[in-house]
């Protein structure tokens, strides 16, 4: 777009859209938002940058990672809004990530007060769920939370939105199928432990 009296300044786009100038700069250098400048170097945004703000902001606080926020904005023309129908394409595309984490934090809220296997061992249902941490040896993590495998990945080190989280063992089959800890613990060999001689 051009024209060197047109368009909002970065200060007026700050003070619209409720985000600071320092992060306006980083969606522009991400692709997310553009503009351009005057004649006099100053930057100017067509208005229709409100509404991507808009949408980024929202895509963020739901953790859409701002790679795929980008992939779909690319589709629509930074001269003009997000319609109606480009927001419900948009909203379709995210719904399966939006589902994944819905019933993560629900589970999150309903199993917190139990013994998730995670090595805590702070509650009484752990000696009988969780002995001596045997849970330990089938991976890190909490071992008896079914979430996603995504949730028990370690931290990436890049705080790159777009890089791909790192691989992580698979969770635990659900307590009521899996094998009975005191049998996994009288089955397995610790460190320095040789296994137990069959008895004559």
């Amino acid at each position: 777009m051009s024209g060197p009296e047109k368009g909002l300044t970065v200060g007026e786009v700050a003070r619209r859209t409720g985000v600071p100038v320092s992060t306006l700069h980083f969606y522009e250098a991400k692709g997310l938002i553009s503009g351009w400048r005057t004649e006099g170097n100053q930057r100017r945004y067509a208005r229709a940058v409100l509404r991507r703000i808009a949408v980024v902001r929202i895509a963020q606080r739901a953790g859409i990672p701002l790679a795929a926020v980008k992939a779909h904005l690319d589709e629509i023309p930074d001269y003009r809004a997000v319609s109606l129908a480009e927001w419900r394409r948009l909203n379709a595309s995210w719904q399966a990530m939006l589902d994944e984490r819905i019933a993560g934090l629900l589970q999150l809220r309903n199993e917190l007060e139990r013994c998730i296997g995670c090595g805590c061992l702070s509650f009484a249902e752990c000696a009988l769920r969780n002995p001596d941490d045997v849970l330990a040896d089938e991976g890190p993590g909490p071992r008896l939370l079914a979430v996603s495998p995504a949730a028990n990945a370690p931290a990436p080190t890049s705080h790159d939105p777009g890089s791909p989280a790192p691989a992580s063992p698979e969770p635990a089959p659900p307590a009521s199928v899996a094998e009975p800890a005191s049998q996994r613990k009288t089955a397995r060999s610790g460190p320095g432990r040789p296994p137990r001689p069959p008895e004559t």
